[in-house]
């Protein structure tokens, strides 16, 4: 009971924290289920499982906002989830360190830049819609992918800013799209990927699951009602947090 309570209480922090600032719920719940004892293969499984329900939270939230674009969703269905499937392949053939700095820097970086761009993601500004946008939009969506089917902390994250970067989307669209598609469908894809591996730890799972659904719908609608700048400012703090947290490594910080 006591650790189904602790995973309870962590995954809904940190799946409201990641709904609210679009990604980074790995930052608290991938490191506890290491803490808890599963190996880093089996704690990437059973942590996107429970973030497929994030996606669900949220969607149920921001589905009312009517906020999504067919554009975009139809580009990061087809480019997202063969990239997921691919790293989530990937991943249990090779070491995790050295990934693991890499995206510790670039997560970092992202902060940074839109830390010193305090106009960026505030307003609307729709570009690259025709098809050679969207292809470049799309092989980008394609490699993010396939670290997020790899690694997962943080790569949320990018999306949200690649997003706003390319396709004009505010921070709230942005992230309402992260949340939803990758989220949902990204991460059941990889869920699935790794689960026909048998290395799902099903008996935390019921604890993840309804911390998931909860924290992401209370992030969705706090994303919703506090608006760009808010969600600009949190983004900003999750992304130097879950940069840090990779550079120092999550096993040996946490274990």
């Amino acid at each position: 009971m006591i650790d189904q309570t602790l995973l309870f209480i962590a995954s809904f922090l940190a799946n409201a924290f990641s709904a609210f600032a679009g990604g980074g719920a790995g930052l608290l719940q991938l490191p506890l289920l290491i803490f808890l004892g599963l190996p880093f293969g089996a704690a990437l499984a059973t942590h996107k499982v429970a973030t497929v329900f994030l996606g669900l939270g949220a969607t149920l939230r921001h589905f009312r906002e009517h906020s999504l674009e067919r554009h975009v969703i139809i580009t990061m269905l087809l480019t997202g989830i063969p990239g997921v499937v691919i790293g989530a392949n990937v991943i249990l053939f090779i070491p995790d360190r050295t990934a693991e700095v890499a995206l510790g820097i670039l997560t970092i970086s992202l902060g940074i830049y839109s830390i010193f761009k305090p106009g960026l993601g505030q307003q609307v500004m729709p570009r690259h819609r025709d098809r050679t946008g969207l292809a470049v939009g799309g092989s980008v969506l394609f490699i993010i992918g396939i670290l997020n089917g790899s690694l997962t902390s943080g790569t949320g994250l990018f999306v949200t800013l690649w997003l706003i970067h390319w396709f004009g989307l505010d921070y709230k669209r942005a992230v309402a799209h992260t949340l939803v598609l990758v989220g949902l469908f990204w991460n059941g894809s990889g869920a699935l990927t790794l689960g026909l591996h048998g290395i799902i730890y099903w008996a935390w799972l019921p604890a993840l699951v309804l911390g998931s659904l909860l924290g992401g719908y209370v992030g969705a609608h706090w994303s919703i009602v506090k608006g760009n700048r808010w969600i600009k400012r949190a983004y900003e703090i999750v992304t130097l947090l879950v940069g840090i947290l990779l550079l120092l490594g999550r096993a040996r910080l946490f274990g």
